[in-house]
């Protein structure tokens, strides 16, 4: 094995790693049988907004690894971070009573960044992770209330909430629900506030308001005296960077305010810095009782993720006399809190959310709105630095394609990895998430590769007969 590895530290040729690849490894969220005959891209380099691969190909990272990147690729300081901690303290546990200093440090400043009394945090290793302890969390708050009926928990269809059997069922992905036997009891979804793709021929703001107002609906029809919480993206992320419209949070807040049930804001991609604010709650003025964080956290250089709770949910649970029946091996480690708590300050003193706000956004949105100027996108959308545009075949009607969703959209998806670009999609949108440190001129690179992808992707759909509406 040891040769092995010394192998791939000296980089195999492609076409070899591919096949150790395809012999050992199982992906997520793949057909692995199609990949092994196709050949995975094999990324060796991270620097700033640019991946090189195998191949030597300088690739720009238009979704920030996983929408998590937040501070670029190849920061030294994480590495020398990371490294100090380990030889210091490289592991412990949160259990028994016990603490330790980055831990501590981090889950003060988490408390200092977080609006209103959100003030306390449960460390778990992921966003999916830190979903499942949400639901255990607001279960045993209404259950140390006295009102343990309360167990209902609603969420949204296309939504994405994580990959466990509990993030799963919150989130609202049909394809995700058809396997594992999802979505576990007491979990329900409403209809996602899609104006473009969904809205018909309401205005966005009546859609907006239609959209919310199930949500009350829906706590009518199971009974307000049945339903803990309602979970949510601030602005839906995997689901195709879907904005809602302006009149939708404030009439959500009104039923969660009016019928007395916990919000959660599911912050793993808008937060720390994505929309231009701390946190993506900010941005679309929501006040969440509870917030989901992740990637950002570290900035994906080490896995960390975790729950804020406002002070009323955590004193309930934890003055409730008895334990929390719940937590992680890794609730907090010390490595990747020490990484995290560098990675805030790093955001703070370099000043990279009014990066976002004042030079990044402004000069991506004047481009990203431009891309509306081609023939196959119908609708462009940008909020801080997370950005979606919509394929059509019919700007006009706001049409879909006469072929099966994302034919089209994974069509553009590989002539963007063919030219450099990573922008990924979901159905037929094509989304970006880039680093928050991305600059004008290489804002300019991924542009232009952009409008060459998607003309590549015209001719290419025109010439076989895919420019059809539904």
């Amino acid at each position: 094995m040891g040769s092995v590895m010394t192998k791939i530290t000296n980089h195999l040729p492609t076409a070899e790693l591919q096949a150790l690849d395809a012999a050992h490894h199982m992906h997520p969220f793949t057909d692995d049988a199609a990949l092994a005959r196709k050949g995975a891209r094999i990324i060796t380099r991270g620097k700033g907004v640019w991946l090189t691969d195998s191949d030597g190909h300088e690739i720009i990272d238009g979704m920030a690894g996983l929408w998590c990147v937040n501070i670029g690729y190849g920061r030294r300081e994480l590495a020398e971070v990371a490294a100090r901690q380990m030889e210091e303290l490289c592991y412990y546990n949160t259990f028994f009573q016990t603490s330790h200093v980055p831990a501590i440090a981090l889950a003060a400043k988490i408390a200092q960044l977080a609006p209103g009394d959100l003030n306390h945090v449960f460390y778990a290793g992921s966003g999916s992770e830190a979903n499942d302890t949400n639901i255990r969390l607001v279960r045993r708050y209404w259950d140390v209330k006295g009102q343990p009926q309360r167990k209902v928990i609603i969420s949204r269809k296309n939504a994405y909430h994580g990959s466990t059997m509990g993030g799963a069922s919150l989130g609202g992905m049909s394809g995700m629900h058809a396997q594992g036997g999802l979505p576990i009891p007491d979990i329900v979804h409403i209809n996602q506030p899609y104006w473009w793709g969904e809205g018909g021929d309401m205005t966005p703001e009546e859609f907006g308001i239609a959209r919310a107002r199930e949500l009350e609906q829906k706590i009518q029809e199971i009974g307000a005296d049945r339903v803990a919480a309602f979970i949510a993206e601030p602005i839906q992320g995997a689901g195709g960077v879907i904005v809602p419209p302006e009149t939708y949070w404030p009439e959500i807040q009104r039923i969660c305010d009016e019928y007395g049930i916990l919000l959660i804001a599911d912050e793993v991609i808008t937060g720390f810095g994505r929309t231009g604010n701390w946190f993506g709650s900010q941005t679309m003025g929501i006040r969440p009782h509870i917030m989901t964080i992740a990637k950002g956290l570290s900035s994906g250089y080490a896995p960390i993720g975790g729950s804020i709770i406002c002070n009323e949910v955590y004193r309930t649970v934890a003055e409730s006399g008895e334990d929390f029946n719940h937590g992680y091996t890794y609730s907090g480690h010390p490595v990747a809190s020490a990484v995290a708590l560098r990675n805030l300050e790093i955001i703070e003193d370099e000043g990279i959310i009014d990066h976002v706000r004042n030079v990044a956004h402004p000069y991506l949105a004047e481009k990203w709105k431009g891309l509306t100027e081609h023939p196959l996108v119908g609708e462009a959308q940008l909020v801080g630095l997370m950005g979606s545009i919509a394929l059509t075949p019919d700007k006009e009607r706001r049409a879909r394609f006469a072929a099966e969703p994302g034919t089209v959209g994974y069509r553009c998806r590989e002539r963007c990895f063919a030219n450099d670009l990573i922008m990924r999609h979901v159905g037929d949108r094509m989304i970006i998430a880039p680093a928050l440190v991305i600059r004008p001129e290489e804002i300019d690179i991924l542009i232009e590769r952009a409008w060459k992808s998607l003309d590549e992707c015209y001719a290419e759909i025109k010439a076989e007969g895919l420019l059809k509406a539904a």
